[in-house]
C-alpha cells in the first residue's frame, strides 16, 4: 500500500506560479505512474498529467505548456509545477499512484490516493 500526502496548496493570482508536491510513502513498486487529477466542485474528477517511472509524462491538452510533472524518486516525491495559471484552473488537486506502468488516464486506473490540496485562483 502506497500513502500519498499533498501539500503546496492556496490561493494564487491569475498569471502567476504554484508549486504542488506529492510525498509518497509504503511500499512503492520499481514499476508505477503517478498522476495528477483535479476536481472543481459540481464537476468530475479529471487527469492532469502523469509520470511514468522512466521520466515520461503525459499531459492533458489543457495545462500543455503550462504545467511541468517532475518526479524526484531518490526522496520518492513528484511535482506539479503550474505556471500561468488560470481562473478555471481552481480545484482540489490529488496525486495517485498505480501499481502498474501504463500511460492511464483514467481514475480507476490509480489505486492510492492522496487527501489532495486546495488551488484557489484569483483574478
Amino acid at each position: 500500500q502506497v500513502q500519498l500526502e499533498e501539500s503546496g496548496g492556496g490561493l494564487v493570482q491569475a498569471g502567476a506560479s504554484l508549486r504542488l508536491s506529492c510525498a509518497a510513502s509504503g511500499r512503492i513498486s520499481s514499476w508505477y505512474t503517478v498522476g495528477w487529477f483535479r476536481q472543481a466542485p459540481g464537476k468530475e474528477r479529471e487527469f492532469v498529467t502523469s509520470i511514468r517511472w522512466n521520466g515520461d509524462t503525459d499531459y492533458a491538452e489543457f495545462v500543455k505548456g503550462r504545467f511541468i510533472i517532475s518526479s524526484d524518486n531518490a526522496k520518492n516525491m513528484v511535482y506539479l509545477q503550474m505556471n500561468s495559471v488560470r481562473p478555471e484552473d481552481a480545484a482540489v488537486y490529488y496525486c495517485a499512484c498505480s501499481s502498474g506502468s501504463g500511460s492511464y488516464r483514467s481514475p480507476a486506473d490509480f489505486l492510492s490516493w492522496g487527501q489532495g490540496t486546495q488551488v484557489t485562483v484569483s483574478s
